[in-house]
């Protein structure tokens, strides 16, 4: 009799820790989906991709939402496993390489307003930053993380994510002042 009151007991527990964690993992999902799919899309620039690598990103959150202690560093916490999971897609993937140049490639993405032109340029001057330059300001731009942030997410110090940002925005505005870039957006 008592094995059977303890066996009630054990499953009332376990269905209670499993509604709790699915009740915890949506509040999570419905908070940050927009946010992590936004940092996705700008990562791989692709919707389809985008939307793959959130959704893998947000399986793999509930597979360890045991290791979330802090429910403030959850944005944190995504983008990281969203980096991880951007970066087992290239290590799965076999590349097919053109002869043609990529910059020679005719843009069809934007649209023929002015806006998305704009949006287009300043996109593409973004992508052409380094990838230690090109991060840490996406995570601040897009992300909205502040540089402590920034710092234990990329696994960095402080200053050195500061000074990639600072360096990346110039990088990024002198590549925009350059007259042959701003002429190549009106054409």
């Amino acid at each position: 009799m008592f094995d059977s009151w303890r066996n009630k007991k054990s499953k009332s527990t376990v269905s209670s820790d499993m509604v709790s964690k699915q009740r915890r993992y949506d509040s999570l999902v419905r908070a940050l989906h927009a946010d992590i799919y936004r940092f996705a899309y700008w990562l791989c620039g692709d919707k389809h991709v985008a939307e793959d690598i959130t959704q893998e990103t947000f399986l793999r959150a509930w597979r360890s939402l045991d290791s979330l202690k802090d429910e403030k560093a959850a944005k944190a916490w995504l983008i990281t496993i969203l980096r991880r999971e951007n970066a087992r897609r290239f290590e799965r993937k076999q590349f097919n390489y053109s002869d043609v140049e990529q910059e020679f490639i005719e843009d069809t993405f934007s649209g023929s307003t002015e806006e998305h032109a704009e949006q287009h340029l300043i996109r593409r001057q973004i992508y052409n930053l380094e990838l230690e330059y090109r991060e840490p300001l996406l995570l601040q731009v897009i992300g909205g993380f502040s540089g402590d942030e920034i710092a234990k997410i990329l696994d960095l110090n402080r200053n050195t994510v500061m000074t990639r940002l600072f360096r990346a925005r110039n990088q990024l505005k002198d590549q925009l002042e350059q007259p042959q870039i701003r002429g190549q957006s009106n054409g």
